[in-house]
């Protein structure tokens, strides 16, 4: 099984939704072997796919970053080569970030960005071998509130195309994700994503365990009890509203290992990934 990766692609064929033109902006810069991206007003994405006998699974990947910048590598790239290594199909996303000058709503783009490529993994399904009913998505941090996001309102199509294709994700992966605006936010993320001053309506639609119903996607989440950016009451109150609502949710929850540790959490010899991959198999997604 080897890799086929695709360059980087405009996430939309034609007209961006929701965008207010200008020149691109955006910046990439590397901290000790970290990738972090700036000022995207482009949306774009890599596709990294699989040499398979039958269509593949895909995980469609959100790095965070508080919707200020977008942690591409350790949250993004790394995790994408790591799926591949397990013959799962991977997109990472690299989406808007929130921006009044370069969209009319900038509560809505990344939302819109992440259905957007939910749409552009089920419309190049059959040239890229993938399972259509296998596609989840996933997000880290502010990028797990997006996926969360995407998972809530799949019903609403907030690009416009409305052209008939399911923007439900059949699953979701949630690592140490901002999940709610309530008071136990991650307070960067909200201001980003909303501004200082917002109406109750956006703080219940994009509070994400406020909109799960029984068609929620099942879930599965990771956080860190020691977690200072992100608590983690989050994904307690995620999984807990998951399960008022009968859709099944697993956790890995770990006493330390702070926030960010992407794949790696220094402070165990356990790794969450494995679990993600056993998680995967007993639900028939792998």
């Amino acid at each position: 099984m080897s890799l086929i990766a695709q360059g980087n692609m405009p996430l939309y064929p034609a007209t961006i939704p929701n965008y207010i033109d200008g020149p691109d902006a955006s910046t990439v810069t590397n901290t000790g072997g970290i990738i972090r991206i700036a000022n995207v007003s482009k949306p774009t994405y890599t596709f990294y796919g699989v040499q398979s006998d039958k269509p593949a699974p895909m995980v469609i990947i959100c790095p965070g970053g508080g919707y200020r910048i977008l942690a591409s590598s350790h949250e993004g790239t790394d995790i994408a080569a790591k799926f591949n290594e397990n013959g799962i199909a991977a997109m990472v996303v690299y989406y808007r970030l929130p921006d009044s000058t370069r969209q009319v709503e900038k509560q809505f783009a990344p939302l819109q960005d992440a259905q957007q490529a939910i749409r552009v993994a089920r419309q190049h399904a059959d040239a890229w071998k993938i399972d259509t009913n296998r596609v989840g998505i996933m997000g880290f941090s502010a990028g797990g509130h997006l996926a969360a996001s995407a998972a809530a309102h799949f019903a609403k199509d907030y690009t416009g195309v409305n052209d008939g294709i399911n923007l439900r994700p059949d699953f979701q992966v949630l690592i140490y994700p901002v999940i709610t605006f309530r008071p136990f936010t991650h307070s960067g993320s909200r201001q980003s994503l909303l501004g200082s001053k917002t109406s109750e309506e956006n703080i219940h639609l994009f509070s994400n365990e406020e909109q799960i119903t029984a068609k929620t996607p099942k879930a599965f989440l990771v956080h860190a009890a020691d977690d200072g950016a992100v608590p983690i009451k989050n994904a307690l109150i995620y999984a807990e509203n998951l399960t008022a609502a009968r859709v099944p949710v697993d956790m890995i929850m770990y006493a330390k290992g702070g926030h960010g540790f992407g794949l790696l959490n220094k402070s165990t010899n356990d790794r969450w990934f494995d679990h993600l991959l056993t998680w995967l198999a007993t639900n028939q997604l792998r």
